[in-house]
């Protein structure tokens, strides 16, 4: 479905992205790892078009999308989720995943919006009532919005971007069995990029893992966290949840 191939980016003199190659296919849950700077959220801004590479090629559906417009990008197929959640606040929640569905997929016309935003916000627990605000929701309901914003537009694709940042450990299971049914539900094949090793070692296919912009480890979870290379990476308390990670994924 995916396939990456010697992607690098370049801000001046410093390489963000240093050569990585990857593919995903039809169905499937990757978890992209790392530490902070690592990579992660400069390889989800080239895979959606915020950010055009320096160099290499992604293909999506064997199509090439390096330099291709965000809008368009999201029309063949991709949706993502940001870190931070932004709604409009002057939008109702119904109104925020509605814009979303105009834009995706080519439904540009209202009816097929407003039908998208009501499927993507039953999927992810949210009311369906028009006139819902936003003020009302925590960091959990931000990040369910964030959701269904990107299901609305119609992905085949889902980028998610660290889905579990601010929630309680209740939280971060439901979020991570919403993108398992995600995936079994609705057949979208997920990128998955999240701190949590624990909870999205329990979830992905397979696991890649960045450091200062390079793939350092890639393969099956249990594989992947017990690499030398990995725990390094992963200094002090982080070293210790990437063990942890390493026993839950063996279970």
């Amino acid at each position: 479905m995916l396939v990456v191939e010697g992607l690098v980016k370049r801000f001046g003199g410093f390489t963000a992205v240093n050569n990585v190659s990857f593919r995903v296919d039809q169905g499937e849950i990757l978890g992209l790892i790392g530490p902070n700077g690592s990579g992660k959220s400069t390889i989800f801004n080239l895979l959606s078009g915020t950010l055009v590479p320096s160099a290499g090629s992604i293909k999506f559906g064997g199509t090439e999308l390096a330099g291709m417009p965000p809008h368009r990008i999201i029309n063949g197929g991709i949706g993502r989720t940001f870190q931070i959640p932004r709604p409009f606040r002057r939008l109702s929640l119904f109104e925020n995943v509605a814009l979303a569905g105009y834009y995706g997929q080519g439904r540009h016309s209202r009816a097929k919006a407003d039908e998208a935003a009501e499927r993507a916000l039953e999927m992810v627990g949210l009311p369906t009532d028009r006139k819902v605000s936003v003020d009302g929701l925590g960091a959990a309901g931000l990040k369910k919005l964030e959701l269904a914003k990107a299901l609305a537009t119609g992905p085949k694709l889902l980028l998610a971007d660290e889905s579990l940042g601010g929630l309680d450990e209740a939280e971060m299971d439901q979020a991570a069995e919403m993108l398992r049914k995600i995936r079994a539900e609705l057949g979208i094949t997920i990128i998955w990029v999240e701190h949590i090793m624990g909870v999205l070692m329990r979830v992905v296919d397979r696991v890649m893992v960045l450091d200062h912009g390079e793939k350092i480890a890639e393969g099956l979870p249990a594989i992947v966290s017990s690499d030398p290379r990995v725990v390094e990476v992963y200094l002090g308390t982080e070293a210790d949840a990437t063990q942890a990670a390493a026993a839950e994924a063996r279970r």
